[in-house]
């Protein structure tokens, strides 16, 4: 490295276990001028830990727009810069964008130090499909803007991944039910690598019930793995005039025997119609 100036090294750091750092990740750090933190004083426990004393650079989502064109001069004039975040990969719902859009106009050089990184970590745990997926960071934090943006994913056929916090886990959850259906499989992965860690897989509705028993069960980082769309669903498309039938009778009949009728009238399936009774009228 000591032949190399003026490089940005977007440093990945452990989510949770210290060993989960790389070789190269430590001799990065250790090699750079200056690093850029999004918390100082979180990252310098790291630090400290392998004995690694460097300047810090404070960057995070309040300053970051203005500082970033500071980083470029330091970068400009020779200085190699590492950039971390609290923990995981710099960028992934954490700051960075604007530094790294800043140093890609102004034609200087980016490194990425790859590694721990929440969002994969649970996906590759999962056991649900992982060749295509949709990584959506966080849910909003208000109940209609985060149903509106559930909704805008609803079809969605690939994998969906959300992180979330302990205070909003169960309202998000709650959300989850009523836009994407109780019976949507799902994992919710909890304190990844960490010493309380786990990986609980159910419909979303069980989950939801199970966090509630215990309210051990919310405490930590969160990552949701959520099962797309299944494609028979989406071939399933009920005309209008076929709902509203069935929301009529339901509200005179047993939804079962509301379903069986509307089937023979409208020539769908009837357990595809119950289903979708229980997912929106229930």
């Amino acid at each position: 490295m000591n032949n190399l100036s003026g490089v940005l090294y977007i440093v990945a750091t452990p989510i949770g276990n210290l060993k989960d750092i790389s070789q190269r990740a430590l001799d990065t750090l250790a090699a750079a001028d200056l690093i850029a933190a999004e918390d100082t004083r979180h990252s310098g426990l790291l630090l400290n830990h392998y004995g690694i004393k460097k300047p810090f650079f404070a960057l995070h989502d309040h300053n970051e727009q203005q500082k970033a064109e500071l980083l470029v001069e330091k970068l400009r004039r020779g200085e190699n810069i590492a950039l971390i975040s609290d923990a995981g990969t710099p960028l992934i719902c954490d700051p960075g964008f604007h530094l790294v859009r800043k140093c890609r106009q102004a034609g200087l050089r980016v490194v990425p130090i790859p590694g721990a990184c929440a969002a994969i970590a649970a996906l590759s745990a999962s056991g649900i499909a992982s060749d295509r997926f949709c990584f959506e960071g966080f849910l909003p934090a208000k109940s209609k803007a985060r149903c509106d943006k559930l909704q805008s994913l609803a079809e969605e056929e690939r994998t969906l991944i959300f992180y979330e916090s302990t205070h909003r886990i169960c309202d998000a959850l709650q959300d989850i039910e009523n836009v994407l259906g109780p019976s949507r499989y799902m994992v919710l992965a909890r304190e990844l690598t960490k010493t309380w860690e786990t990986l609980s897989a159910d419909s979303v509705a069980n989950l939801r019930r199970w966090l509630a028993e215990d309210s051990n069960r919310i405490k930590g980082e969160m990552v949701l793995i959520i099962e797309g769309k299944p494609a028979s669903d989406k071939e399933e498309e009920f005309s209008p005039q076929a709902v509203r039938a069935l929301r009529r009778i339901a509200q005179e009949l047993p939804l079962k025997k509301a379903a069986a009728i509307v089937a023979e009238l409208y020539g769908y399936k009837k357990n595809a119609l119950y289903q979708f009774g229980l997912e929106h009228f229930q």
